[in-house]
């Protein structure tokens, strides 16, 4: 057997190899991913106990009330005030320090 004929051999079967590779590999990355979805990394969450003698407050049910009002009053009115004075003509003139 001649010196050309083992290398062309060889590298079919290399070929063949790296081909049989590729096909593989989305299915190896498929299966890591599949495992370490399945891994518990982290512990489920537990709903705080109930606890009747802060619950029924008459504060903590107007603060149930109030809070959404609260929200509202900050993203509807104090962050675009707080946007405007930051910006450069009303910066100077509020003194807004970045």
């Amino acid at each position: 057997m001649r010196r050309s004929e083992t290398t062309a051999g060889s590298e079919t079967a290399r070929t063949t190899e790296l081909r049989r590779r590729r096909r593989s590999t989305p299915f190896l990355a498929a299966a890591l991913g599949a495992f370490l979805l399945s891994l518990p990394l982290a512990t489920p969450s537990l709903a705080d106990e109930y606890d009747e003698d802060s619950a029924g407050h008459p504060l903590r049910i107007v603060a149930y009330v109030l809070h959404p009002v609260g929200v509202a009053i900050d993203y509807l009115i104090l962050r675009p005030a707080h946007w405007l004075v930051s910006q450069e003509p009303m910066k100077t003139v509020f003194g807004h320090e970045d």
